[in-house]
């Protein structure tokens, strides 16, 4: 591999009322061991805006204006937490913030992708997220599942690794039968499993295992691969991507 995205969801960025900070550092070290020891370009996706904005103003946020407020105050704060971290790892970051539209638009894409390249080319980490603050319902994603899918495309990766508060997909849920069993490798998601009920398990997310599902299955039919396993405990991301062995989490892939 040589480029890699790496998505990180609301859930794992939030801790009570507050930002999750050790976890955020966490993921930061290993973005900068993959950088420095396997020599990896990275692309960050990162939830958590409107959960670091909610730190500092509580709305209510099933009210689709103050979510967006609350982007507005969080997007700065979780920069600041990133660039201070990667700027102890001697490494810079920079922000990019995109919409649907951004991918449907041939010259607009293409200039995404340009910026891209030249920050990747000077050694720098992009961190993605929606630009949710101006744009209404209809240029947005949704949820940073699918944006992480279609930069991972769009940016040419050669995985895209999705850390979330679940550690992979199991063959039944796993909170309500104790012999479920996880699907380490998928290679086929069923009609289906695309169209069950979203089950978002934080006030701050806005997807869950069906989003998920939904960006294996983009990447799935562009021949590209991607890894779901847990944000809370890196040990298992520690395992797939710096030493490349395969013990847990699902991988989705074409045979």
């Amino acid at each position: 591999m040589k480029r890699i995205v790496i998505k990180v969801g609301s859930a794992v960025l939030r801790e009570g009322s507050a930002l999750a900070v050790e976890r955020l550092n966490n993921l930061v070290d290993l973005i900068a061991k993959l950088k420095k020891e396997k020599g990896l370009e990275v692309i960050l996706v990162s939830s958590g805006a409107v959960a670091a904005g909610n730190t500092a103003l509580n709305l209510d946020k099933t009210q689709i204006l103050n979510r967006q407020a609350l982007a507005a105050i969080g997007q700065p704060l979780l920069m600041k937490h990133y660039k201070k971290r990667f700027r102890e790892h001697d490494l810079k970051c920079a922000q990019m913030l995109l919409v649907e539209e951004d991918f449907d638009s041939r010259k607009r894409s293409l200039n995404a992708k340009g910026v891209m390249e030249i920050l990747l080319s000077n050694d720098i980490i992009p961190i993605l997220n929606e630009n949710d603050v101006i744009a209404n319902k209809e240029l947005l994603f949704g949820d940073n599942d699918q944006l992480a899918a279609h930069a991972a495309h769009f940016f040419d990766a050669d995985l895209l690794t999705i850390l979330s508060d679940v550690d992979g997909l199991y063959d039944s849920n796993p909170h309500e039968n104790p012999e479920a069993k996880m699907r380490k490798i998928v290679n086929h998601i069923e009609e289906d499993e695309l169209q069950m009920k979203h089950t978002p398990n934080s006030e701050f997310a806005t997807g869950g295992i069906v989003t998920k599902l939904k960006a294996a299955n983009f990447l799935l039919k562009r021949d590209r691969k991607m890894y779901l396993t847990s944000g809370f405990d890196l040990t298992n991301a520690y395992d797939f991507l710096v030493d490349e062995n395969h013990k847990s989490g699902t991988l989705f892939k074409n045979a």
